[in-house]
Protein backbone atom coordinates (compact mmCIF):
# COMPACT_ATOMS: atom_id res chain seq x y z
CA UNK A 1 0.00 0.00 0.00
CA UNK A 2 2.91 2.36 0.72
CA UNK A 3 4.03 2.02 -2.89
CA UNK A 4 0.63 3.14 -4.17
CA UNK A 5 0.74 6.24 -1.97
CA UNK A 6 4.36 6.91 -2.96
CA UNK A 7 3.47 6.70 -6.67
CA UNK A 8 0.48 8.99 -6.11
CA UNK A 9 2.80 11.40 -4.28
CA UNK A 10 5.16 11.35 -7.25
CA UNK A 11 2.32 12.08 -9.67
CA UNK A 12 0.97 14.97 -7.60
CA UNK A 13 4.47 16.36 -7.01
CA UNK A 14 4.95 16.43 -10.78
CA UNK A 15 1.60 18.16 -11.22
CA UNK A 16 2.59 20.62 -8.48
CA UNK A 17 5.65 21.65 -10.44
CA UNK A 18 3.85 22.10 -13.73
CA UNK A 19 0.84 23.89 -12.24
CA UNK A 20 3.10 26.12 -10.13
CA UNK A 21 5.27 27.07 -13.10
CA UNK A 22 2.16 28.14 -15.01
CA UNK A 23 0.58 29.88 -12.02
CA UNK A 24 3.65 31.73 -10.78
CA UNK A 25 4.00 33.80 -13.94
CA UNK A 26 3.82 37.45 -12.92
CA UNK A 27 3.38 36.61 -9.22
CA UNK A 28 5.97 37.20 -6.50
CA UNK A 29 7.38 33.80 -5.54
CA UNK A 30 6.91 34.44 -1.80
CA UNK A 31 3.28 35.39 -2.33
CA UNK A 32 2.75 32.32 -4.49
CA UNK A 33 4.26 30.12 -1.77
CA UNK A 34 1.99 31.70 0.85
CA UNK A 35 -1.10 31.10 -1.31
CA UNK A 36 -0.07 27.49 -1.93
CA UNK A 37 0.54 27.03 1.78
CA UNK A 38 -2.95 28.31 2.64
CA UNK A 39 -4.46 25.71 0.35
CA UNK A 40 -2.29 22.97 1.90
CA UNK A 41 -3.29 24.04 5.43
CA UNK A 42 -6.99 23.99 4.57
CA UNK A 43 -6.69 20.57 2.91
CA UNK A 44 -4.63 19.11 5.77
CA UNK A 45 -7.03 20.32 8.48
CA UNK A 46 -9.94 19.16 6.33
CA UNK A 47 -8.47 15.64 6.36
CA UNK A 48 -7.94 15.84 10.14
CA UNK A 49 -11.61 16.66 10.69
CA UNK A 50 -12.81 14.28 7.98
CA UNK A 51 -11.00 11.39 9.69
CA UNK A 52 -11.94 12.65 13.18
CA UNK A 53 -8.26 12.81 14.19
CA UNK A 54 -8.33 16.18 15.94
CA UNK A 55 -8.57 14.56 19.39
CA UNK A 56 -5.02 13.24 19.06
CA UNK A 57 -3.55 16.73 19.34
CA UNK A 58 -3.55 16.59 23.15
CA UNK A 59 -1.38 13.48 23.21
CA UNK A 60 1.44 14.90 21.10
CA UNK A 61 4.66 14.98 23.14
CA UNK A 62 6.93 18.01 23.50
CA UNK A 63 9.58 16.20 21.47
CA UNK A 64 7.10 15.55 18.65
CA UNK A 65 5.92 19.16 18.76
CA UNK A 66 9.51 20.38 18.49
CA UNK A 67 10.41 18.16 15.56
CA UNK A 68 7.10 18.74 13.74
CA UNK A 69 7.64 22.50 14.08
CA UNK A 70 11.22 22.18 12.83
CA UNK A 71 10.00 20.01 9.96
CA UNK A 72 7.38 22.63 9.12
CA UNK A 73 10.04 25.33 9.11
CA UNK A 74 12.24 23.23 6.82
CA UNK A 75 9.25 22.66 4.53
CA UNK A 76 8.52 26.38 4.41
CA UNK A 77 12.11 27.26 3.59
CA UNK A 78 12.19 24.51 0.97
CA UNK A 79 8.99 25.77 -0.65
CA UNK A 80 10.18 29.39 -0.67
CA UNK A 81 13.45 28.35 -2.33
CA UNK A 82 11.67 25.99 -4.73
CA UNK A 83 9.16 28.60 -5.90
CA UNK A 84 11.88 31.19 -6.41
CA UNK A 85 13.97 28.70 -8.38
CA UNK A 86 10.90 27.70 -10.39
CA UNK A 87 10.09 31.33 -11.12
CA UNK A 88 13.54 32.14 -12.51
CA UNK A 89 14.49 28.75 -13.94
CA UNK A 90 13.09 26.08 -16.22
CA UNK A 91 10.88 23.49 -14.52
CA UNK A 92 12.71 20.72 -16.40
CA UNK A 93 15.93 21.79 -14.66
CA UNK A 94 14.65 22.99 -11.28
CA UNK A 95 12.71 19.82 -10.49
CA UNK A 96 15.58 17.35 -11.01
CA UNK A 97 17.86 19.44 -8.79
CA UNK A 98 15.11 19.60 -6.17
CA UNK A 99 14.86 15.81 -6.30
CA UNK A 100 18.50 15.56 -5.23
CA UNK A 101 16.77 15.67 -1.85
CA UNK A 102 16.55 11.88 -2.26
CA UNK A 103 20.33 11.64 -2.08
CA UNK A 104 20.57 14.16 0.75
CA UNK A 105 17.84 12.30 2.69
CA UNK A 106 19.69 8.99 2.44
CA UNK A 107 22.87 10.61 3.72
CA UNK A 108 21.08 12.43 6.56
CA UNK A 109 19.18 9.25 7.48
CA UNK A 110 22.53 7.49 7.78
CA UNK A 111 24.06 10.25 9.92
CA UNK A 112 21.12 11.10 12.20
CA UNK A 113 18.84 8.04 12.15
CA UNK A 114 21.63 5.46 11.85
CA UNK A 115 19.94 3.84 8.87
CA UNK A 116 22.17 1.60 6.84
CA UNK A 117 23.50 2.50 3.42
CA UNK A 118 23.92 -0.47 1.15
CA UNK A 119 26.00 -0.83 -1.98
CA UNK A 120 22.72 -0.67 -3.89
CA UNK A 121 21.90 2.65 -2.16
CA UNK A 122 25.31 4.10 -3.03
CA UNK A 123 24.95 3.06 -6.67
CA UNK A 124 21.46 4.57 -6.73
CA UNK A 125 22.70 7.83 -5.23
CA UNK A 126 25.51 8.02 -7.78
CA UNK A 127 23.07 7.38 -10.63
CA UNK A 128 20.57 9.94 -9.32
CA UNK A 129 23.30 12.55 -8.95
CA UNK A 130 24.80 11.77 -12.37
CA UNK A 131 21.36 11.77 -13.98
CA UNK A 132 20.52 15.11 -12.40
CA UNK A 133 23.79 16.65 -13.58
CA UNK A 134 23.25 15.16 -17.05
CA UNK A 135 19.77 16.71 -17.30
CA UNK A 136 20.78 20.10 -15.94
CA UNK A 137 24.13 20.75 -17.63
Amino acid sequence: MWLLFALASSLFAALTSILAKIGIEGVNSNLATALRTMVVVIMAWGMVFLTNSQGGIVSITKKSWLFLILSGMATGISWLCYYRALQIGEASKVVPVDKLSVVVTIILAFVFLHESITVKSVIGMILITAGTLFMVL
